[in-house]
């Protein structure tokens, strides 16, 4: 179940990630896909009355997917290969270490049309206000010196990659759409936890859902799932050639 990121404070990265360098280039080596079966261990996700669990699904989902991506000639890790819970910062290092890589995050829902797929991307930021707002009669912001040039604090290290996100979104939601029928044509943006500390494009997957009648209905996704994400990010890797963060289409 993708859930939207929760508005609890600051937050604290284990490390600075680097500042964005060109993602696509001339001579460049395929990207690093990491496939990130959301919840595990303790951590089951959505979960049915009969007894099926989202962070056993999309397990099954990462490993036929890494299969298709693989058959690609693509590079494949998983978040996870069993029934552990990774944190978001160390799901997040993985595709941070890299210096190219693209991280899908995959879901299973506890509601919508059975059957259906939808990606998501991170929403841009909230535009800062252009004028000051007198009634909170602040003082004018100082300037802080960056403590680490050229590195970039976790909590921002989506925002360079957010129009690669998107693109890379709307590709997976056309093959989605193709193969479930019922799904929407177009991704939306929502504020999802694991997609802000991605320094690369990043999308998650959700799948619905675990309210089926048997485990059989999803575990049938499977394959076209996998086939779908691969041809995706195939076709991104090919019409985003020479671009890099930021760039717009």
């Amino acid at each position: 179940m993708v859930k939207p990121q929760a508005q609890l404070g600051p937050f604290s990265p284990v490390s600075p990630v680097p500042s964005p360098s060109p993602f696509f280039g001339e001579n460049a080596p395929p990207p690093l896909i990491v496939l990130d079966p959301a919840h595990g261990g303790t951590d089951t996700g959505a979960h049915s009355s009969n007894g099926i669990n989202e962070s056993d699904i999309v397990l099954e989902y990462a490993r036929l997917m890494r299969v298709a991506l693989e058959a690609e000639g693509l590079r494949v890790i998983l978040t996870r290969e069993g029934d552990e819970n990774p944190s978001f910062d160390e799901r997040a290092a993985l595709a941070n270490a890299p210096r190219r890589a693209i991280f899908v995050s995959l879901h299973v829902s506890t509601t919508g049309t059975p059957g259906t797929a939808r990606a998501y991307s991170l929403p841009a930021p909230p535009a800062l206000p252009s004028f000051p707002v007198p009634a909170l009669n602040l003082p004018p912001p100082v300037a802080q010196p960056n403590p680490h040039p050229g590195l970039r604090d976790w909590n921002h290290a989506q925002e360079p990659y957010l129009d690669l996100s998107r693109r890379l979104a709307e590709l997976v939601q056309i093959q989605l759409s193709q193969r479930f029928r019922g799904s929407p044509d177009t991704p939306t943006a929502v504020a999802i936890r694991q997609l802000r500390t991605i320094a690369a494009p990043a999308i998650a997957v959700e799948v619905s859902c675990v309210s089926v009648p048997n485990r059989g209905q999803l575990e049938d996704m499977s394959s076209p799932l996998a086939q779908a994400v691969a041809k995706a990010v195939v076709d991104f890797l090919s019409a985003s050639a020479g671009a890099s963060p930021g760039a717009s289409q």
